[in-house]
């Protein structure tokens, strides 16, 4: 055997070469390897298929491309499963505080079969929010040659109509604007069919991080999830996978601190969802590279927003698809000096070459604003300080809402308490809504909380209301909306001390968030205020909270 196909199986050799290895190979055999294949890389498809969601409904199928990729290739593929949730259907319920918890054990579990069965490279497909974060920090720890797979975006529903219409209708309904008829039209035809949710939320935005990043193939990111092009794409990243490892190209070579760079700025100019802030950041973390707020300030202030795409602007992911996706994008960045173009990626070429023949958006496309002439001169996602926010927080500020708010805090304790609340007339014009233990521990889980920000939006509040939280967002919020709020209240942060009525006012061209309260009182207030007892104390919320670290940092429990 050459040096070369040695270096290539450096993971499975050990698992099936030799007399001593008969028994692995017995089993083996009972799944279908022949003598030939022992004598192949193997490369395992990480397929986050699951009935649960739409997002992932369609992905045995494109594991199964992935796999014929990675045979094509001269490799053998070997298809494993990882688990997902369903944020759309998990919103505003005790459920949701396992979102954020599956990201790590979706990262988890892909070590775990991969480090077990000594798969030598890996395709990893994903179709929601925290699977395709998963599935990098799993690729990254690992760290052998791998391929992301996007599994692709979803259709509009019927009226130009997506998930954050059913949650924006049922606040209507609410407020009584809607009777129960329209509201179970929109229902029953918002959803068509399998893809990730339309508008410029999590999944998309995290699609177009991870392709500038370098870890998908080029266009992976903006194709339709039922597509002859995602199926292409499919089989591609299988037979990526191989070249790679002839090469020795491990997630270390493409994930560096420049490409996360290309991925923040890339996040900026689509107007994507806050949740790239706590992703990226965290993928950065389990590679090895120092990523902080800071830098996503620092970029900002270069890189402007120019996609008008929901959930501020107008547009789905599908339109964006028909007019060649994110490519011309990132070469209009490039040719301005925004992208870092020697930045290397699974292609094996460099960013710049993988763009050196992609061809304009047709001319003035709605979709897609000028350099010269963009929907905001600098990025929409703030990250700001202050007393109420000592090591941080996050906000998507797109100017829609304005940049400032100033106003009554109206103070609550949980989740569905503050919808309650919204519901009910309580909350009112010039409130600022404060939803606090909701943060990685005091959750634990950090739910998001696109229930009350489209309760909001739904009673038509949405520029007269702001909502600060511990919590996160939704791709699918807008408003006048703060999260990630650090440290959080469970561990004594300064949102743990706020009452009724306190002014807080949130700036976002200073990017500063601030109580009206002298130090010497918040100091009276923290001597008074007692650390509440822990929601769970068993299972795997409980464990999460206890080796979870703050959100500004990532909100990763793989810590040194």
């Amino acid at each position: 055997m050459s040096d070369s196909s040695q270096n290539s199986r450096r993971h499975s050799a050990p698992v099936v070469d030799g007399p001593g290895k008969a028994a692995s190979r017995a089993m083996l055999r009972a799944v279908g390897f022949t003598d030939a294949d022992f004598k192949k890389p193997q490369v395992g498809i990480a397929s986050t298929w699951s009935m649960v969601t739409p997002c992932n409904s369609h992905i045995n199928e494109l594991a199964e491309f992935a796999r014929d990729g990675a045979d094509a290739g001269g490799g053998k593929g070997v298809i494993f499963n990882t688990i997902t949730i369903s944020d759309g259907i998990a919103n505003g319920t005790e459920g949701m505080k396992y979102s954020l918890v599956s990201r790590e054990v979706i990262a988890d579990s892909i070590e775990t079969v991969a480090g077990c069965e000594g798969f030598d490279g890996l395709v990893a497909i994903g179709g929601c929010d925290k699977n395709m974060p998963g599935c990098l920090m799993g690729l990254a720890r690992l760290n052998r040659p791998s391929v992301f797979v996007y599994g692709g975006t979803i259709m509009p529903g019927k009226g130009h109509t997506d998930i954050v219409s059913v949650f924006e209708a049922m606040g209507a309904h609410s407020r009584g604007d809607i009777d129960l008829i329209e509201l179970k039209n929109i229902e029953e035809t918002a959803i068509p069919g399998p893809g990730s949710c339309g508008g410029m939320y999590t999944a998309n935005t995290m699609a177009s991080a991870i392709e500038a990043l370098g870890m998908s193939l080029p266009g992976s990111s903006a194709q339709n999830a039922i597509s002859q092009e995602k199926r292409d794409d499919c089989k591609a990243a299988g037979e990526a996978v191989l070249a790679l490892l002839a090469d020795d190209i491990k997630p270390s070579d493409i994930m560096t601190r420049e490409a996360f760079e290309n991925a923040i700025t890339v996040t900026i100019a689509l107007g994507g969802s806050t949740n790239a802030v706590l992703h990226l950041i965290g993928m950065a973390r389990t590679i090895g590279v120092e990523l902080t707020l800071a830098d996503f300030t620092e970029i900002g202030k270069r890189v402007p927003v120019l996609a008008d795409l929901r959930p501020s602007g107008h547009y789905m992911m599908s339109e964006l698809v028909a007019i060649g996706g994110i490519q011309p994008l990132m070469k209009m960045l490039l040719d301005a000096g925004l992208l870092n173009g020697n930045c290397l990626t699974v292609t094996g070429k460099t960013l710049e070459e993988n763009l050196a023949e992609v061809a304009p958006y047709p001319a003035e496309p709605p979709i897609i604003a000028p350099l010269g002439n963009p929907i905001k001169a600098e990025s929409h996602l703030r990250m700001l300080y202050g007393n109420l926010a000592p090591e941080g927080a996050v906000a998507k500020i797109t100017g829609k809402e304005g940049t400032r708010f100033s106003g009554s805090a109206r103070v609550f304790g949980s989740e569905e308490e503050a919808q309650a609340r919204i519901n009910d007339g309580t909350v009112v014009a010039g409130d600022v809504v404060v939803i606090r233990y909701e943060g990685p521990k005091g959750g634990p889980g950090m739910r998001e909380m696109l229930t009350p920000t489209s309760a909001i939006m739904g009673r038509g509040l949405g520029n007269d209301v702001a909502l600060i939280t511990d919590g996160r967002f939704s791709g699918g919020s807008h408003g006048f909306v703060v999260g990630h709020v650090s440290p959080e209240a469970f561990d004594g942060g300064p949102l743990a001390l706020v009452e009724n009525g306190d002014i807080i006012t949130i700036d976002a061209e200073a990017d500063t968030i601030e109580v009206d309260l002298s130090d010497e009182e918040l100091m009276r207030r923290r001597e008074a205020w007692k650390q509440p007892e822990p929601r769970y104390t068993r299972g795997v919320l409980a464990k999460y909270a206890r080796l979870v670290s703050s959100a500004s940092t990532g909100a990763v429990t793989d810590q040194e």
